[in-house]
């Protein structure tokens, strides 16, 4: 982060683990969806989302603009709610099909916002389901601003090139 005063990964407190950055992404109750509209209009959106260890899923009615806009181009990025203690990743949206994988996201949502949200949720005509892996993330702690700021960078899955 040049210009703000960072440290570099040798002074300060050093780079954080990913696992402090998983412990952010499956804490977090809000997330912001950033995508690209019709003429790289940009769009963002509050979602709820579940954490699975390799990604962030997701859902949203179909025919919303966040499904339309991730349709056309699925390159987004997401953040966690907070500005205090943010984690931020960067990646493709890959519509999910799979049952199993939207039963993941289903139940970790009744769970994590103990909410009895019902089987018919899934059904693929009314929400999409989006799984984001990193492809880069980005996280820091705000009470070491100038210690802490971390870049991770994934290789990609090469078995995430479409539907799921």
């Amino acid at each position: 982060m040049p210009g703000y005063g960072t440290k570099p990964p040798h002074e300060g407190s050093g780079l954080l683990p990913w696992s402090w950055a998983e412990e952010q992404l499956s804490a977090a109750k809000n997330y912001w969806v950033a995508t690209n509209g019709a003429g790289s209009q940009p769009h963002l959106s509050p979602v709820w989302a579940v954490w699975d260890g390799e990604r962030l899923l997701f859902s949203c009615a179909v025919n919303s603009r966040k499904a339309r806009n991730l349709r056309a181009d699925p390159r987004c990025t997401i953040s966690t709610e907070g500005a205090m203690n943010p984690v931020i990743v960067e990646g493709a949206a890959i519509l999910v099909s799979g049952m199993a994988a939207r039963r993941v996201l289903l139940d970790g949502m009744n769970k994590k916002y103990e909410t009895e949200i019902p089987e018919d949720f899934l059904a693929p005509d009314k929400n999409c389901v989006f799984a984001v892996s990193p492809a880069r993330a980005y996280g820091l702690k705000h009470d070491d601003f100038e210690g802490s700021p971390t870049r991770w960078t994934f290789t990609p899955n090469p078995a995430e090139k479409g539907q799921m």
